[in-house]
């Protein structure tokens, strides 16, 4: 038996339009599983090649997380949930996260909507006997001195899926999370599209390249498979060992 073998069950991504959640999503299509994402555009025909979106096979639903609004209406076609992965994600550069209006819209989606997405499929996952996966960022681990709201909202996703796990355990629910180090997308593109930048955060990787989303989807299908199923709370790091 194939323990990856996701044939027969039901993934839903948020944030599954492009980057990490995008490449989780493939991912788990690849391995049989009927998958649908959200992202913020109206359609999957906005989101052009290069973008890093691959939307092939999956079935795509507009949801903009940072309007709580949205989440309580949001109505995806589901008749079961096996795997709910949250990689909403939202970052401002230029210090905009030292202003209120940005740090709460960064904490808005970094954390408040996976607590409002968490909830709003609790049930069906608990009925499934389901897994939750939580993508926070390496940032939880060290200061991030021009992103305060990255910083916060990170950390309190890693606490998130500690007590959510224990919480949701007597329910079925396996909750784990994935902590990315730097990983090549439209969001990091502020590093890894100015050479100097790229050349000195790859000498801080011992294995001296950047993550892919690719790397992110295998945490994500061992989290979800029958092969961590006595793991929960846990949010297993994957960086290349950016932060040894």
């Amino acid at each position: 038996m194939n323990a990856l073998d996701f044939t027969g069950r039901s993934v839903l991504v948020i944030g599954g339009s492009s980057g990490i959640g995008n490449g989780i999503a493939q991912a788990f299509r690849a391995q049989g599983a009927r998958v649908d994402v959200s992202g913020t555009r109206a359609s999957a025909a906005d989101y052009a090649e290069g973008e890093g979106s691959d939307l092939a096979g999956v079935n795509y639903y507009q949801l903009d997380v940072s309007d709580p609004g949205a989440i309580e209406s949001f109505a995806p076609r589901l008749d079961r949930l096996d795997v709910l992965v949250l990689a909403q994600g939202a970052v401002l550069y230029r210090r905009g996260e030292f202003a209120m209006e940005g740090f709460r819209k960064v904490v808005e989606v970094n954390l408040i909507s996976l607590m409002a997405c968490a909830t709003k499929f609790h049930g069906l996952l608990r009925d499934a006997r389901g897994a939750l996966i939580i993508v926070s960022s390496t940032a939880a681990y060290h200061s991030t001195m021009g992103n305060p709201a990255y910083n916060a909202s990170k950390t309190g996703a890693m606490g998130l899926t500690r007590t959510l796990a224990e919480a949701w355990a007597e329910d079925g629910i396996r909750v784990n999370g994935i902590a990315p180090g730097l990983v090549d997308t439209k969001m990091t593109k502020v590093t890894t599209a100015n050479p100097k930048r790229l050349e000195g955060a790859l000498q801080r990787i011992p294995l001296r390249r950047l993550g892919t989303p690719q790397d992110m989807a295998g945490a994500a299908l061992f989290l979800a498979s029958p092969l961590s199923s006595y793991i929960i709370g846990q949010t297993l790091v994957v960086d290349g060992g950016l932060i040894l």
